[in-house]
C-alpha cells in the first residue's frame, strides 16, 4: 500500500512518518512546503516538496505518486492567527483542501482528512459523530468548510476529527500543556489555568495510530480520534503537577475571561470515541499514560 502524507513536517506528520516508514505493507510518501525538518536520512520513505496551496504542484506529486491512501495533515491550526488573517486561513484550510480532492479524485486514492473540535459550539460536549456543527470562530469554519469539500467530493472519504492534540516534536519546536505546566512550575511561576472549557486531550502518537488505522483498513464516514479523558485544562495542569511532583499551588484556578483572544473557543467539548473503539480498533492512551510518554521522549531528545 502506498500512503502520502501532507504536512509530513509537522507535530502530527512526524508522528505518521515514524509509524509508516519501517512499516512492511506501507510505501511512504511524505510531503510539505520546503525542505524536509523529518530526523530521519535513510531510505525508509520518499519526501517530496509539495506546497498544498499551489494547484498545479498539488497536481503534479499525487499524479506521479499514485498513491492508495492520503492522509491530509497540513493545516492552519493556530485559532487567533486564522481569526486575524482569514484569507491566508481560508487558502490553506478550504482551498488547498480543493487542490488535494481534484487531484486524488483522479488517482482514485482514498482521502483521510483532520478536522477539529472548534466545528461546534461547545454547549453540548462531549460530541459523537452525529454532534451538529456551529463554529464560533474563523478556524472553525474554515475547518467545516474543509469538511464540506470532502464530503461533496467523488472520493472515497474519511474524516478524523481531533481535540487538543499534544506531543513532543523531534526538535522541540512545539510545547503543550505538559511541558508549559512543568518548566512554569519548576521555575516557580504562577500560573492561571481554566475550568470552564472541557476537552479530551490527544496524544499526538494515539491520533497518528488512528489516521492510520482509518487508511489501512479504508473505513469511510467520520470518526472521533482523541483521547479517552474528558478533562478541563485546569484538571490536566493538576495531573501534570501530580505526575512530575511539583508544587500545586502554584496553579490558580481561572475563566475563560480572564484571557484576552482574538477567537472565541467553544466552553465544552469533548468527544465520545466508540464508534472508533469499535469499528477501527482504536484504543488511546490515559492522559497520565500520555504524560509519562512525553516525559520519555523529552529525556530522550535531550540526551542527544
Amino acid at each position: 500500500m502506498k500512503t502520502l502524507i501532507t504536512g509530513a513536517n509537522g507535530l502530527l506528520g512526524q508522528k505518521l512518518v515514524a509509524l509508516l516508514r519501517n512499516h512492511p505493507d506501507h510505501e511512504l510518501v511524505a510531503t510539505a512546503r520546503g525542505n524536509s525538518r523529518l530526523p530521519y536520512s535513510d531510505d525508509s520513505f520518499e519526501y517530496r516538496e509539495m506546497d498544498i496551496t499551489n494547484r498545479q504542484q498539488v497536481e503534479q506529486v499525487i499524479e506521479s505518486v499514485e498513491p492508495d491512501a492520503i492522509i491530509h495533515t497540513a493545516a492552519m491550526t493556530q485559532v487567533d492567527d486564522c481569526e486575524s488573517d482569514r484569507d491566508l486561513c481560508w487558502k490553506l484550510n478550504v482551498e488547498a483542501v480543493q487542490n488535494l480532492v481534484d487531484a486524488a479524485e483522479k488517482t482514485g486514492s482514498f482521502f483521510v482528512h483532520l478536522s477539529t473540535d472548534f466545528i461546534f459550539d461547545g454547549k453540548e460536549g462531549p460530541y459523537d459523530e452525529e454532534g451538529i456543527p456551529a463554529p464560533v470562530s474563523y478556524y472553525g469554519e474554515s475547518k467545516l468548510a474543509s469538511e464540506e469539500v470532502v464530503k461533496n467530493s467523488n472520493l472515497r472519504w474519511a474524516i478524523a476529527r481531533t481535540v487538543l492534540v499534544y506531543g513532543v516534536a523531534h526538535d522541540m519546536s512545539r510545547s503543550n500543556i505538559i511541558l508549559w505546566v512543568k518548566n512554569s512550575l519548576e521555575s516557580g511561576k504562577n500560573i492561571k489555568v481554566v475550568t470552564d472549557q472541557l476537552r479530551s486531550p490527544t496524544l499526538a502518537e494515539d491520533l497518528a495510530k488512528g489516521c492510520f488505522l482509518i487508511a489501512t483498513k479504508k473505513t469511510e464516514g467520520i470518526f472521533n480520534i482523541s483521547g479517552k479523558d474528558l478533562l478541563t485544562p485546569y484538571e490536566m495542569a493538576i495531573k501534570t503537577a501530580d505526575f512530575f511532583n511539583l508544587d500545586k499551588s502554584l496553579i490558580a484556578k481561572a475563566d475563560a475571561s480572564t484571557f484576552s483572544q482574538p477567537a472565541k473557543r467553544p466552553p465544552k467539548t469533548g468527544f465520545i470515541i466508540k464508534k472508533a473503539q469499535e469499528i477501527l480498533g482504536y484504543q488511546p492512551h490515559s492522559f497520565e499514560e500520555g504524560i509519562a510518554i512525553v516525559e520519555k521522549q523529552v529525556k530522550q531528545i535531550s540526551a542527544g
